[in-house]
């Protein structure tokens, strides 16, 4: 496949995908909105990858979500029909284009404004050090809309409230990202990538069929009501209770492999 605004490698079952526009704080083109549309459909159809590695070039920058200098922001987008606006960044995200496998984000420095349609959009998020997240759209007249909205089921409401209103006047550190429940570890920069590739290849060991169903059944949990999910909660169950995937993890346990847990 060939990128012009990514980095693309498979380490096994796990896929590594890099934003590599660091000279631009990884901000993201029209290139890249392409590039992470077509990079999420060829992972869902990849059977030998079974989780993502989402990181980005630099030590500066995850994202900072739109590049305003490639995608110019006119005021006349805004002054037509608003029912028929597309936002930039709705479509780059791993859900957008229902992929359903474990995507982790290893956040290296700034993620603010636009790199929040990726975070929102995946499972778990690990961070460097010096990693920090903000959203500035306030600060420059811009109403904060959609990421926040993505953002709402990761982070307590006072906290998100806090974020998106102050603008650039504040930026929360990795610790404070992981003390609120955004973040899920801390750890130096020159750890990150290994650490979050270690955390995906201990999902991809699993049954994939079993991983997939629970990673669907924790989403949907987020959208409906207790009840509602009891009710449908076998259309989640059943793909994945096939008689090839109970042998496949019958075999993990007879086998009396057990791997050592790392704890955290």
């Amino acid at each position: 496949m060939e990128l012009e605004t990514l980095w693309y490698e498979q380490r096994g079952f796990v896929a590594v995908v890099t934003l590599n526009r660091p000279d631009r704080h990884n901000s993201f083109n029209e290139v890249m909105q392409d590039e992470l549309r077509r990079v999420w459909q060829a992972i869902k159809a990849d059977d030998t990858v079974r989780a993502v590695v989402l990181t980005a070039a630099g030590p500066k920058a995850f994202c900072t979500g739109i590049d305003r200098s490639d995608i110019p922001v006119t005021e006349d987008q805004f002054f037509f029909d608003p029912f028929t606006y597309d936002d930039p960044g709705k479509l780059i995200g791993p859900r957008s284009q229902e992929l359903w496998k474990p995507v982790i984000a290893a956040v290296n420095g700034m993620a603010c404004g636009g790199a929040f349609y990726l975070l929102g959009e995946s499972d778990i998020i690990i961070a460097a050090e010096h990693a920090t997240f903000f959203d500035p759209h306030v600060t420059y007249g811009m109403p904060a809309v959609f990421e926040p909205i993505l953002m709402s089921a990761r982070m307590p409401f006072g906290e998100l409230m806090r974020m998106t209103l102050t603008g650039n006047a504040e930026r929360i550190s990795a610790e404070t990202a992981q003390r609120m429940g955004l973040v899920s570890e801390v750890v130096p920069a020159d750890q990150l990538l290994d650490t979050a590739v270690a955390l995906a290849e201990s999902i991809a060991a699993n049954p994939p069929a079993a991983v997939q169903a629970s990673l669907r059944t924790i989403w949907a949990a987020r959208d409906l009501t207790p009840q509602q999910l009891q009710a449908v909660g076998n259309l989640f169950l059943a793909p994945a209770m096939t008689v090839d995937n109970l042998a496949e993890g019958q075999a993990v346990f007879s086998s009396g492999n057990r791997a050592k847990p790392r704890v955290r």
